[in-house]
């Protein structure tokens, strides 16, 4: 529900855009006509401690190929050449989708033939490349195409390991010849990689770890056979339905089992590690090597409200408990935020040469790095400071890079300290660099790579140097987007606040439509998405389709209630504990309603809200529960029922329905479906893997017992980003905008 969350300016400026320039008004034919483009940076790696990167590109014959660029002075060179990519006897290139280096450099591991599982393309090819001889051999050759998972190196850079068809394999570099070392992975058992609710949930894919001696894997093996089966249906690929099984842990229903194993390169029998509890009724989403003989093991209680560090001997066999944190909500492994990236490896952050971990806790009000001895346990504060940080954006021996916005939430900034906890807290980003500013800093600490935003500008790419926040170069500009941009007319984006009769101080963002007049009425559309996974009142191009709405006549307003990831202290984004589709339903309404009585220009008879998944529910909610301020209501993926979300997620926020069920009664929109009285749009895939079908029919089934009359719209075989198959965005993006049009219009 949450990652694919889908803000309209992310949703629309991922949309392929390029621009005319002479037509100052947009259409939807010409949104996605592929008329506007947005570039974007191709993969980027630092070499060298950040003296260098190497990035894919392709040479002018269209053939792709790795370029290294050192960083101060840009100077050039190739690492592989296109001509390098074509195997004994092909006629064309492997091509390159990413690339890691062995541990000596002299040999890249290259993914290529991806293909899609879940969220992401985690099966793939894996390709080695000799960067010395220029050997370009094929990893699992006699395996299918497009099979292999998480290839990588060993220390000594002599083998590689993989996952195939949930078992572990190790092949060696030299010889070719591969050994099965697990026999147990199939339809129940999983190995070196993760089920359904750990991928969407805890972010976790790769489920395997070399050890630096290179001679033991420690891997993640999952038991799902007691996991409940759901079934999504495939209706137009043949002339009879096909069965699509997913194992899918409802809410209240017991997870997946897993646990921890060790095992040698001979494929010998596997070393289980005894970790406290069950392995039912508790996680595991982090495991990694601190050195050749200590593995540090994060697991989390089945309510998600205590996190524990266990440190185990790999040689003595002991297991020794390092770190314990508790909430009486809940505790983040992950910390969603603007500034945070995309998923990526639980594996906690080691420092002091691997004496130490960081660890962003909330125990104290704030969300704050503290740094933990491995050894001892003992907890330094890292940022000692009355704000929040929003995420770490790199580090190096001695100092802390991170994000933080204190004064202003919908921004970010990157901010530096040191890892001893003595010194003071500095802010690195410039005054005039408003807006979203996101940092990759190099392992040295010395550049980093910028991408700017703000909410009429596109996504800007700049290479930094931190000592003093000087650009060395940019990377991309945009510079033809922009001035595509600048060609049509846009809108004024401005940012408020407003305080409910309840005492809350909700941020927001409205766009105001193009030729704006203070002394006329105007319709709104609300965006809302309102649940821990998103914030959506933040400075970042607010895409396309607003644009066109504004140019349209409609204002469009995004705001952010308690529960959301402002960076407004921990009592703000927990409140919602146990309180999904109340506390922050209520602060949409109440804000809302506030916004209709301090601006003057817009109608409040004409007032329409729209969300996707989470987002949907809130619709849902609000055009159920304030019929008087909500006249119509467009949802698109959204959760009707909190009883059929996956557990992982709602039980995080919600607790367990066998201890508070009616909390998850009275946050269901279904439960307020009777008290439908505006116009109400639903949409959905039918082949939703995360927000399942069923939360579609299960409210169309409510409206009906009450005959309450709505639209809906069905999207055969699409996933809950409802954008697989050909002009899919299109129509859709078509059909709500002809909804709201119809249903909302706009007055000469």
């Amino acid at each position: 529900m949450k990652k694919r969350l889908i803000l309209v300016a992310w949703v629309i400026s991922c949309v392929p855009l390029l621009v005319s320039g002479q037509d100052a008004q947009l259409t939807l034919d010409r949104i996605y006509s592929n008329e506007f483009r947005q570039s974007g940076l191709p993969a980027l790696q630092w070499v060298d401690g950040g003296e260098a990167y190497a990035v894919v590109e392709q040479n002018t014959e269209g053939l792709p190929e790795i370029a290294k660029y050192t960083t101060s002075s840009g100077e050039r060179s190739l690492l592989v050449e296109g001509n390098q990519l074509f195997p004994n006897g092909k006629n064309s290139s492997i091509g390159v989708e990413s690339f890691d280096f062995s541990p000596d450099k002299t040999k890249l591991m290259i993914f290529t033939n991806s293909s899609r599982v879940w969220r992401a393309n985690t099966k793939g090819d894996y390709w080695v490349l000799d960067l010395e001889s220029g050997e370009l051999s094929q990893l699992g050759s006699d395996f299918p195409a497009s099979s292999l998972m998480f290839a990588k190196f060993s220390e000594d850079q002599k083998k590689a390991a993989y996952v195939y068809n949930f078992n572990l394999y190790v092949e060696d570099l030299e010889t070719g010849s591969v050994t099965q070392l697990t026999k147990s992975g199939g339809e129940e058992i999983i190995n070196g990689t993760f089920d359904w609710a750990y991928e969407e949930e805890f972010g976790a894919r790769d489920g395997f770890r070399w050890s630096p001696s290179g001679q033991q894997l420690a891997f993640w093996n999952f038991d799902i056979s007691k996991v409940g089966t759901f079934y999504m249906i495939n209706n137009i690929d043949s002339v009879y339905s096909e069965l699509i099984p997913l194992q899918y842990p409802k809410v209240g229903q017991d997870p997946s089992s897993v646990k921890i194993g060790l095992v040698g390169l001979s494929g010998e029998e596997v070393q289980w590690i005894p970790i406290p509890g069950s392995s039912i009724q508790n996680y595991i989403p982090g495991m990694q090597w601190v050195d050749a003989e200590t593995l540090l093991i994060q697991q989390l209680n089945r309510h998600q409200s205590k996190l524990t560090v266990w440190r185990y001997n790999v040689i003595s066999e002991e297991l020794k408990e390092v770190y314990v944190e508790t909430e009486d909500t809940w505790v983040d492994i992950y910390y969603p935020d603007v500034s945070a990236g995309g998923w990526e490896e639980n594996d906690l952050k080691l420092v002091d040469n691997g004496t130490a971990f960081l660890r962003m806790t909330e125990n104290d009000g704030w969300r704050h790095v503290y740094k933990v001895d491995i050894m001892s346990g003992d907890k330094t504060l890292l940022t000692p400071s009355e704000f929040d940080v929003a995420s770490i954006a790199g580090m190096t021996e001695k100092e802390l890079f991170f994000h933080a916005s204190p004064e202003n939430t919908t921004q970010r900034y990157l901010y530096k300290t040191d890892l001893k906890g003595k010194g003071k807290i500095s802010r690195l980003t410039p005054d005039e660099l408003a807006g979203i500013n996101l940092y990759n800093c190099s392992p040295n600490g010395e550049f980093a790579i910028l991408t700017h935003s703000k909410a009429l500008s596109p996504n800007t790419y700049h290479l930094i140097d931190l000592e003093k926040h000087e650009e060395v170069r940019t990377l991309e500009d945009n510079a033809t987007y922009k001035h595509q941009l600048a060609n049509l007319a846009l809108p004024e984006v401005e940012f408020f606040r407003v305080t409910t009769d309840e005492g809350v101080q909700v941020d927001g963002r409205m766009i105001k439509p193009v030729g704006f007049d203070a002394s006329k009425k105007y319709p709104v559309l609300f965006h809302v998405y309102g649940e821990p996974w998103g914030a959506v009142a933040t400075d970042n191009f607010v895409g396309l389709w607003n644009i066109m709405l504004a140019q349209k006549g409609y204002i469009i307003i995004d705001m952010d209630n308690r529960g959301t990831p402002c960076l407004k202290g921990s009592e703000w984004r927990k409140s919602i504990y146990r309180k999904v589709g109340v506390i922050n339903a209520e602060d949409q309404a109440m804000a809302g309603k506030k916004v209709l009585s301090k601006y003057s220009f817009i109608d409040p008879e004409r007032v329409a809200v729209w969300g996707w998944s989470g987002g949907g529910s809130m619709t849902q909610n609000l055009l159920f529960k304030h019929p008087e301020i909500y006249k119509v209501g467009m949802a698109v993926a959204g959760v009707s029922m909190q009883l059929i979300y996956d557990n992982i997620y709602q039980e995080r926020y919600m607790g367990l329905p066998q201890e508070n069920l009616q909390d998850f009664i009275k946050g269901s929109p279904i439960t307020y479906a009777k008290n439908l009285q505006g116009d109400l749009l639903l949409v959905h895939g039918t082949n939703d893997d995360n927000v399942h079908y069923q939360s579609q029919e299960l409210l169309v089934n409510e409206l009906i017992r009450y005959n309450k009359q709505f639209d809906m719209m069905a999207y055969p075989n699409r996933s809950h980003g409802i954008y697989e198959g050909p002009n899919t965005r299109r129509h859709l993006y078509t059909l709500l905008t002809n909804y709201l049009m119809e249903h909302v219009p706009v007055n000469d």
